[in-house]
Formats: C-alpha cells, sequence, structure tokens
C-alpha cells in the first residue's frame, strides 16, 4: 500500500510532477526585458511594457501555454497600442529568459510584483488572461477588484477537470481528496469572479478543441458584474481563435476599451 505524506496546498500545487503536466515553457529573447523581481528565490520575470499614452489605461497581458511574450511582438503590441492603451506582457516562471521554474501555486504569488512594477492606481489597468493565462488574470483580479476591467479569452473555469492537464495524485503523494482540496483552495474561480463587480469581456471559440466553450460560460455566469459581455466566435479553435477572427477579436477589444473609457469620464 503507498504510503502517503501529508503535504499543504502549496507543496502539492508546486509538485514537479505538476509543472511537468500543466506547463510547456520555451526558451526565447527580449531585447530589452522589463524585469519584474518576485522577491521568491531570486526569481526575475522577463517582462515586456510600453507607456505610449500618457494617462491612458495599461493593458496587462498573460498568455498562453507554450507561448512567451516574444510571440506577442511587435504586431499585436502595436494593434493594442494602436487602440489607444498602454500594454505591458507579463512572462512565466521558466519561460523565455525569466528564471525560475514553473509552479502552479507559486506562480499566482506573481501577480502582485507585477502589479507593483506596472505601478499607479490599479484601477487604470485592465487585465487580459488567455487560456492558462486565465487563472493569472482571475487571481489578479481577486487581488485588485478595483480593476478597471477583465478580459478572460479561452479562459478556463476548473483547470483541474481539463483531460489536457490529468494527474494521478498518487504520483505526487497525496489522495484524491487532498489533491482536490488543494485545486479548490486555489482555483475556486467561482469564488473569485463572484466578487469581480467590474467590466468583464469573455471571449471563446464555440468549436475550441482544447478548453470547451462550457468553460467560458460558467466564468461569465459566476462574475458578480452588470457589465459582462461574452462574445463566441464561430469560427477558429483554441490555438487559432486570435488569427481566424482577427478584426472581429480587434473590433470587441476596442469596444471594450471604449465603454471603461466612456464609464471613466
Amino acid at each position: 500500500m503507498l504510503c502517503m505524506a501529508k503535504r499543504n496546498a502549496r507543496e502539492i500545487l508546486d509538485h514537479e510532477v505538476m509543472s511537468e503536466r500543466y506547463f510547456f515553457p520555451r526558451g526565447g529573447c527580449l531585447a530589452t526585458p522589463a524585469w519584474v523581481e518576485t522577491g521568491s528565490e531570486g526569481v526575475r520575470l522577463a517582462c515586456y511594457g510600453e507607456n505610449r499614452h500618457r494617462g491612458a489605461m495599461t493593458f496587462i497581458h498573460f498568455h498562453g501555454n507554450g507561448e512567451i511574450v516574444p510571440d506577442y511582438l511587435p504586431d499585436y503590441a502595436e494593434a493594442l497600442l494602436h487602440l489607444g492603451v498602454n500594454v505591458f506582457f507579463a512572462e512565466y516562471r521558466g519561460y523565455a529568459q525569466s528564471t525560475g521554474r514553473p509552479c502552479l501555486g507559486s506562480m499566482l504569488e506573481d501577480v502582485v510584483p507585477i502589479c507593483d512594477a506596472v505601478g499607479g492606481d490599479p484601477g487604470n489597468l485592465v487585465v487580459y488572461g488567455r487560456s492558462i493565462g486565465s487563472l493569472f488574470a482571475i487571481e489578479f483580479a481577486a487581488r485588485y477588484p478595483e480593476i478597471a476591467g477583465l478580459i478572460l479569452e479561452s479562459g478556463i473555469a476548473h483547470p483541474g477537470k481539463l483531460p489536457l492537464f490529468h494527474v494521478n495524485p498518487a504520483e505526487i503523494g497525496v489522495t484524491r481528496e487532498e489533491f482536490d482540496a488543494a485545486m479548490a483552495q486555489y482555483f475556486d474561480h467561482r469564488s473569485k469572479l463572484g466578487k469581480y463587480r467590474n467590466p468583464l469581456l469573455v471571449l471563446h471559440a464555440e468549436n475550441d478543441n482544447l478548453v470547451s466553450r462550457s468553460h467560458a460560460d460558467l466564468n461569465h455566469s459566476w462574475a458578480a458584474s452588470e457589465r459582462k459581455r461574452k462574445h463566441i466566435f464561430r469560427h477558429g479553435t483554441h490555438n487559432s481563435i486570435m488569427e481566424v477572427n482577427w478584426q472581429e477579436y480587434l473590433e470587441e477589444l476596442c469596444s471594450f476599451f471604449e465603454a471603461l473609457s466612456a464609464n471613466a469620464k
């Protein structure tokens, strides 16, 4: 019979097996990274930021798995800047030039130094999370519910229930009950979004082949905001949603930013 030592939730989520199943880091290089010091064992995040519009909102971007910040430069960043917002692209531990190892639990803490690095009033931030980046965007909104807006693209409602990320709790020396409790403690998106009352935009492909449309429905329904919109794209899949729907995608972002600016006046 397998002997399982008692572990706390952080230890379970930061286990090497969890990191291997949940994250797919790649190398990459930025000419001038905006380094963010996490204060966690010297871990540094190689982010990118550009402030082109004085006094404008800043769009904080958490990318998807298997992606890195340089994938979004310069074209996507320029498109956003053209819409009148400043940009800050957050990188993850162990991705591109960032140091450290991706850890599902510890990485949630990185939203705090990222917010500090951007600086200013959280009420002037729009936070965006794509796919696994939605975990960090939702955490950001939970910690800073005063942010101006939240955008979830191909977002995940129940990270522990995705077949892609299947982990047998015995592999990390815990019971199913302990594993489920750890996931619920850190990733109760229903509770987190239930406290978020500012504008929300949910974007998802009807035919998403990795994160089903039901995740979008749940995240949208859980948010306490009365100013929320869900847009389901008829075309594209999980990894082609933006490319296939580029013009429609930008129009959704533009409308969201314009509504935020109007509300701020």
